[in-house]
């Protein structure tokens, strides 16, 4: 496990590293950044940001997504995958925002995950992107993949593992490890093909030194 000198070095080189790194969803209101993000689920931003201009276009207040028919929702966010599900959540999430919260998203971690289609990790990057509050770490699949790989975490939990981030990296870094653990997963620790010998933080990675020393050892 890193200690938190270890973590602010690694999060002050990515920071160097990725200087123009911030969220990749487009959105222009609290209500559109949360539909962006449970579009998002199992789907990448790009293909969301493609979806969204036609969705908002014509609904984007809870009280637009709240009447409108279920059968029209999924035939506009389709391209995003489980579209159904999607949908459901979209809709019932719009009518519980209007029925306990006057149609205004909740700057609260709680109450946000109170709302349909909301977890954890989707009411993080809202309290980040919508409100510039960040009080936790989102744990999407690049950032579960980077903090196993560091060693950040041995956890295979979301929950548990930014648990473990939390204990290592101070509250004032919140804003840019949200945004710098998904970049240098997609740029640089790639699941697929990691590019390693190129990694800025790879003198600080478990899985390079653990890689490295079998490389040795195999010669």
């Amino acid at each position: 496990m890193k200690t938190k000198k270890e973590a602010v070095k690694i999060i002050e080189i990515l920071k160097e590293y990725y200087p123009d790194c911030t969220c990749s969803l487009d959105f222009s209101t609290p209500f559109e950044m949360m539909i962006a993000v449970m579009l998002s689920a199992q789907c990448t931003d790009e293909r969301v940001n493609k979806t969204t201009p036609d969705l908002f276009g014509k609904y984007n207040t809870p009280q637009d997504l709240a009447k409108i028919e279920l059968e029209e929702l999924e035939q506009i966010i389709h391209p995003c995958g489980f579209y159904k599900n999607k949908a459901k959540n979209i809709k019932a999430c719009s009518q519980k925002l209007l029925e306990e919260f006057g149609g205004i998203v909740p700057n609260d971690m709680e109450l946000l995950q109170s709302l349909p289609g909301v977890g954890r990790k989707s009411a993080n990057v809202i309290m980040l992107e919508a409100f510039q509050n960040p009080v936790g770490i989102a744990v999407d699949t690049h950032a579960k993949r980077i903090s196993n790989k560091v060693g950040f975490s041995k956890e295979e939990d979301p929950v548990k593992i930014e648990q473990d981030l939390l204990k290592v990296i101070p509250k004032k870094y919140y804003y840019d490890v949200n945004h710098l653990l998904v970049w240098h997963g997609r740029k640089s620790c790639i699941a697929r093909k990691p590019q390693c010998e190129n990694c800025p933080i790879n003198r600080y990675c478990d899985f390079y030194y653990k890689e490295r020393k079998n490389k040795n050892e195999s010669k």
